[in-house]
């Protein structure tokens, strides 16, 4: 049975390819914008949510037979997730489907601000070749890497860490039972948030974004920190303060950021953090390689696929939903 699936924003063929193949039609949003979508949502069964849109109790209950919203990524902070519940909607996501890209670009943050690539880089292109005898790279091997959150994300930086450069690896994550930690004894030590901005010379943020983990990081927490301590953020960005963040930057406090994303992004202009040197920005782009977006969003098409051919989907956000009369007849 032909079903529609909305698309606020662009997928990639692949995907669109196997929603039709499954005999669905695709709705294109002409853009993102909730005053665009709103009226496209009266009819949709399906929509495949990207980052560029929130999915708002508003627009949930605009659709008169909605069953599935499927993330690209694995994240929820851009679905109202009770609404959805509230209306039996299906939220489902794309857990670990980045995890490989991040970690990459978690180790060439790393690696590129340790060794200062970018101030080279400039120093050479500015014919200032001397800048080799100021000795400004250092080793990262035998280091200590330090984890905000022990996910699938930060199990896949740990591991590189150990395994290629010998570090060790410490991680604060207060919501994994001690039965869980036992099992990665091996790989990682866990210490509180204290111990780990102390003792840690490279600090990698993999939490979520809610009211527990907004502003982990403040001024506290880089007062603890090594004076060349890096501190990298793939995850969401006002899990650091930035006000906090800058003042570390600017005082010498901390060593320097790799900042995937901001607590406002695109990031305004006169953002200090744009002006540092210290700093190496990318525009929220770490899950964004060309395999990783295939992967993303073949893998929330087959999501879909699965909730409108009546089988259980794959990694659901609210599980309740599951037990109420409509997903009885699921597979």
């Amino acid at each position: 049975m032909s079903m529609n699936v909305l698309l606020p924003q662009p997928i990639e063929v692949e995907a669109i390819q196997r929603l039709e193949q499954a005999g669905h039609t695709i709705i294109s949003a002409p853009d993102p914008k909730p005053e665009t979508v709103l009226p496209l949502m009266k009819e949709v069964h399906a929509v495949i949510l990207r980052t560029g849109i929130t999915m708002t109790r508003q627009l949930i209950e605009a659709a008169d037979d909605l069953k599935v919203i499927s993330r690209t990524g694995g994240g929820f902070d851009n679905v109202d997730v009770k609404a959805a519940t509230d209306n039996n909607v299906i939220v489902t996501s794309n857990l670990s489907v980045n995890s490989i890209s991040v970690r990459e670009h978690v180790l060439a943050m790393m690696l590129s601000l340790v060794k200062q690539l970018p101030v080279l880089d400039q120093a050479v292109r500015s014919a200032n070749y001397s800048i080799r005898y100021q000795n400004l790279s250092r080793d990262i091997n035998g280091k200590t890497l330090g984890l905000l959150g022990f996910g699938r994300i930060g199990y896949q930086v740990a591991t590189a860490c150990k395994t290629v450069f010998n570090m060790s690896v410490l991680a604060c994550d207060p919501y994994l039972s001690d039965e869980i930690k036992a099992k990665y004894s091996d790989l990682v030590s866990f210490v509180d948030k204290k111990q780990l901005c102390t003792d840690s010379d490279v600090l990698s943020v993999h939490v979520p974004l809610t009211e527990q983990t907004r502003h982990s990081l403040s001024t506290a927490e880089f007062d603890l920190m090594k004076p060349e301590a890096i501190v990298i953020n793939t995850s969401r960005g006002p899990v650091i303060d930035e006000e906090a963040l800058i003042a570390a930057l600017q005082n010498k406090e901390i060593g320097g950021a790799g900042l995937d994303v901001l607590t406002n992004e695109p990031p305004d202009p006169d953002n200090q953090l744009l002006k540092l040197s210290n700093v190496i920005h990318t525009p929220h782009s770490a899950a964004l390689t060309n395999e990783c977006v295939i992967r993303m969003a073949t893998d929330a098409a087959d999501r879909t696929i699965e909730v409108l051919s009546g089988k259980k989907p794959l990694n659901v956000a609210n599980p309740a939903v599951l037990e109420s009369e409509r997903w009885q007849h699921l597979s």
